[in-house]
């Protein structure tokens, strides 16, 4: 109780000189907390209505009715892109000012799962200017009802200062993308189909009264400073928020009890795998193994075992920077407090405001929090409370991004992130910046240095279970690639092996020209050339060398992994953006596939072409605004109660899915209010940035982690052996 005390002294003298927290009557609407004493119907499916108004792209409609009242069902067809219907405003426009949300009820009618997407637009809209758009994931048979909420913009008077965040105070926006008072038309179609579908919708509706929040009218030298010392939003309240040193105390007495209420699940080894199950043959590492027709991990003492994880278990994710923003932050602590030692400078910033300009400082809000809750010896508790939380949480794996000194206590199975340097791919480009070059040689030289850095710490390590080697590369579609080789200066040795094998195939540049349409004076020009061929007249060569540059990547770095480690696992790189070449270059070379899937569902999710192999999710997460935060994160949901129904609806499909041994949720702790680096500040953790738990997302998880092997094992999806 003793380091309570002492550190609860050192916050209480920083907040002597800051304003109390704003009252929660003062607080903004969560948009949870619709009010329905609106409603406007937008679009009816009556009996009388003029479908004839409906505009169509390669679709079908008609009237249909249903228990739940008349509907409208659509047959799209796959002939032309994005098919769909469109509804316009009877009277040219609607203005919804006063409403929260666009709401109607969707149904698949199919027994396969697809994506439809659903735009609302002004008039004129072109692309992401004047129009919102919502991707819609549909199951089989599935019916949902969908929320599209309203955008609005920040009030002039706050916007300039607000910056460096992707997601700012009450969900506003930088800027207005959609004029609410002058929406045209509703759009919903699908993406570029491989075959017709079919679905239901019900009428669309205006809902819910939009408040606006407190503060919108304050005045800049009201609402800044926004951030209190703890790294919250000032101007609103809600469950559980800290006020004081005193709540650390208090929270910490309830969690302390709830964990040891609920230490974890009675039929897991001390690995987490299922001592209850099957005894299979223990190799002393894990494996993978595919038994009964169901995919699995199987762990160092043979025991089935599903990898349910937690990435991002670390003290470093509520660093934000704070250069050029001062102004945001109430309280930041004197260079001569014990707090001072939060600060920090970064140049990661590979997005927003940040990105190109040098060295910024930073502060760590969660870290200084933790030393205000655990006292000096604070890593240590961190480190010793966060494998008791997993355990308990029904968790069992440590996931990416954790902290090493965390994971190498061997309390929990955990995995390595490998990220390596060497020459990039000039003509290409991606998300996080752009692909290496494979055939330059220190691609080979880079890995083995990064994975070197091992040997001796989880290499050979039974705890490890493999390592995920690179992240969210730019794989693009089956021919980007080769393009983007074609496009580099003539010194890429990515280049020069392409150029050597279109010599080796066609002897004659002539040939190559008249097999791409080409006009190359000879194979110098053509190694010199900067620019893309004819990807259709060319198709066959880029994809072939799309491949070959797959393969190699793939299979480099499975010899370095077995190499350093042999008996741990290649996990693969995290697919985020991919197409089958590479996918099916990754089942040749990894022990596992893993995707980032950013989606509401999985449980029927498959590999292309039917290949049949252990994946793993590396990332996926939910978020709200109704515990403070500005931003959802990728995918968004009302509240904290349907962000606890979403994790188990994926982790529960996840489980069902044959392919899927496991998944790892994004991340362990919110990211700080105001952003990181490059702007993430998403309401993705399990803890706040106080280190407090969000208790219905816990809870969820623990509903899914204590029972998920028996769940699996139930499950009556299966691959059939190949014959």
């Amino acid at each position: 109780m003793k380091k309570f005390m002492v550190w609860g002294a050192l916050f209480a003298s920083v907040l002597l000189f800051s304003r109390p927290p704003v009252d929660s009557q003062a607080s903004s609407l969560p948009r949870a907390s619709l009010v329905p004493t609106q409603e406007k119907i937008l679009i009816d499916f009556k009996a009388e209505v003029d479908i004839a108004s409906i505009e169509t792209r390669d679709a079908k409609i008609k009237l249909a009715a249903n228990p739940d009242g008349a509907t409208l069902r659509a047959t799209t067809g796959h002939g032309l892109p994005n098919p769909g219907l469109a509804f316009k405003a009877p009277q040219g426009e609607w203005d919804l000012t006063a409403f929260q949300a666009i709401t109607f009820d969707i149904k698949n009618l199919e027994s396969v799962p697809y994506a439809l997407r659903f735009r609302v637009e002004n008039p004129g809209a072109e692309g992401a200017r004047g129009s919102l758009a919502k991707q819609i994931d549909l199951g089989p048979g599935e019916k949902k009802n969908l929320k599209v909420f309203l955008p609005r913009p920040l009030p002039p008077q706050l916007a300039p200062r607000l910056f460096g965040m992707n997601g700012y105070p009450g969900g506003l926006l930088k800027e207005a993308v959609l004029e609410i008072d002058k929406i045209s038309r509703l759009v919903l179609f699908v993406s570029n189909p491989k075959a017709d579908h079919v679905f239901e919708i019900g009428p669309l509706r205006a809902f819910g009264s939009y408040l606006p929040p407190a503060w919108i009218s304050m005045a800049e030298n009201e609402f800044f400073p926004m951030i209190d010392e703890f790294g919250q939003f000032i101007h609103k309240d809600w469950p559980r928020k800290t006020h004081s040193v005193d709540d650390f105390r208090k929270y910490f007495g309830e969690e302390d009890l709830d964990l040891a209420r609920n230490p974890g699940p009675d039929d897991w080894d001390k690995f987490g795998g299922w001592k209850a199950g099957p005894q299979l043959t223990a190799t002393g590492y894990f494996r993978v193994e595919k038994y009964r027709g169901q995919w699995w991990l199987v762990d160092p003492e043979g025991r089935l075992f599903w990898s349910h994880g937690m990435d991002c278990v670390r003290s470093q994710t509520g660093v934000t920077p704070i250069t050029d923003r001062r102004h945001l932050f109430r309280g930041l602590p004197d260079l001569r407090s014990p707090l001072a030692q939060f600060y920090g400078q970064s140049s990661w910033a590979p997005q927003n405001y940040y990105r190109g300009k040098g060295t910024y400082e930073s502060y760590n809000f969660q870290a200084a929090n933790l030393l205000g809750k655990y006292g000096s010896s604070w890593p240590g508790a961190f480190s010793e409370i966060s494998h008791r939380r997993l355990r308990s949480w029904g968790m069992n794996t440590v996931a990416n991004w954790s902290d090493e000194t965390i994971y190498l206590k061997r309390k929990t199975p955990y995995v390595v992130p490998v990220g390596f340097g060497g020459r990039l791919l000039e003509g290409s480009e991606g998300y996080w910046g752009k692909f290496k070059d494979v055939f330059d040689p220190n691609f080979k030289v880079e890995i083995r240095k990064s994975l070197a850095r091992q040997k001796g710490i989880s290499a050979g390590d039974p705890w490890c279970i493999g390592y995920f080697v690179d992240n969210e590369a730019g794989w693009g579609d089956d021919v980007s690639l080769s393009l983007a080789t074609l496009m580099s200066p003539s010194d890429q040795p990515a280049k020069r092996v392409f150029v050597s094998d279109m010599k080796a195939k066609y002897s004659a540049v002539e040939k190559l020209n008249q097999a791409w349409d080409a006009r190359y004076a000879s194979w110098e020009d053509f190694l010199e050339s900067r620019h893309a061929p004819d990807r259709t007249e060319a198709s066959d060569d880029l994809k072939a060398f799309y491949t070959k540059t797959a393969e190699t990547y793939f299979q480099t770095i499975r010899e370095a992994v077995k190499e350093i480690a042999p008996d741990n696992l290649y996990l693969g790189c995290r697919f985020a953006w991919v197409n089958p070449l590479a996918v099916k270059a990754a089942e040749k070379a990894c022990d596992v596939i893993s995707y980032n899937l950013y989606v509401r569902d999985i449980e029927n999710f498959r590999l292309p072409q039917d290949i049949d192999g252990p994946v793993l999710v590396g990332e996926f997460h939910f978020g709200a605004l109704d515990r403070g935060m500005f931003h959802t994160g990728l995918q968004e949901t009302e509240s904290q109660t349907e962000r606890a129904a979403a994790y188990r609806r994926y982790v529960g499909g996840a489980l069902r899915n044959p392919l899927i041994i496991g998944t790892h949720w994004f991340q362990y702790s919110d990211q700080a209010t105001t952003g990181r680096g490059d702007g993430e500040n998403y309401q993705i953790g399990f803890l706040d940035i106080a280190d407090t738990p969000y208790l219905e997302t816990i809870g969820a998880c623990r509903e899914v982690g204590y029972r998920m092997y028996e769940a699996r094992r139930t499950s009556s999806a299966r691959i059939p052996a190949k014959k």
